[in-house]
């Protein structure tokens, strides 16, 4: 077929030469456009549609990064729970053990009371002094025992919490600065504090005259530096 173009300049395109995509002439709808109102409309719309875009795209990134952190976060708070259970049992285990040593360190504070009370008083004694008598002078309460009604039933008690145990050590000296000796190293002793002498008189011993005194301590648990442990079955080979 033949076909005659009658207006110069203008190429008729053929049909069947492939699709083609033509974009909308922007320029001429603005022309036909003369509202500026609609046109500040239209703008804010564009704007308002591009920024709520770009801060969905933005909001869903940072939903992604979270979603991460809170999933590594709760896999180190499942190691550190094991960890932290762990801790708590062994803490029990501690304050079992530090409860029961606590319990045999009394027992053997208050076994063994006398025994260095005398230790104590024998190594302080200058020469040519010698002791009459050793006695508490506070009275603990004895189980089962009855106390007198108009007499309260009160124990003295010190700082950790154990029974104050005051002691009176009377006894004889010829020579008044042992006295005055006898007194300073009573004081120098780890296991006696509140050194104070009751009283002091001149009395007759055989033919003699001595000085007859009595000094009153508080025995407390010497620190561990001063004690030394023993067994008392040693095996022989």
């Amino acid at each position: 077929m033949i076909e005659i173009n009658l207006l110069p300049g203008k190429k008729k395109a053929a049909k069947g030469a492939g699709f083609q995509l033509a974009m909308p002439d922007f320029k001429g709808l603005l022309a036909q456009v003369k509202d500026p109102w609609l046109i500040g409309a239209i703008a804010a719309w564009v704007i308002v549609g591009g920024g709520g875009a770009a801060l969905f795209i933005a909001e869903r990134a940072r939903l992604a990064a979270a979603e991460a952190r809170l999933v590594s976060v709760q896999g180190e708070k499942r190691k550190y729970d094991i960890v932290i259970a762990q801790k708590r049992q062994m803490e029990k285990v501690r304050d079992s053990l530090v409860y029961e040593i606590g319990v045999i360190r009394n027992i053997d504070a208050d076994r063994y009371i006398w025994p260095h009370v005398l230790d104590q008083a024998t190594k302080a004694l200058p020469p040519y002094t010698w002791i009459t008598r050793v006695q508490a002078v506070t009275q603990t309460l004895v189980p089962g025992a009855a106390q007198p009604a108009n007499q309260p039933a009160v124990v003295a008690m010190d700082t950790s919490g154990a029974p104050a145990v005051r002691v009176s050590i009377k006894g004889r000296t010829v020579d008044i600065q042992a006295y005055t000796t006898f007194l300073r190293q009573l004081a120098a002793s780890p296991w006696f504090t509140e050194v104070t002498p009751a009283s002091s008189q001149i009395v007759i011993e055989a033919d003699r005259p001595v000085t007859e005194f009595d000094v009153t301590v508080r025995y407390r648990v010497a620190d561990s530096v001063y004690i030394r442990t023993v067994p008392l079955v040693q095996s022989l080979r």
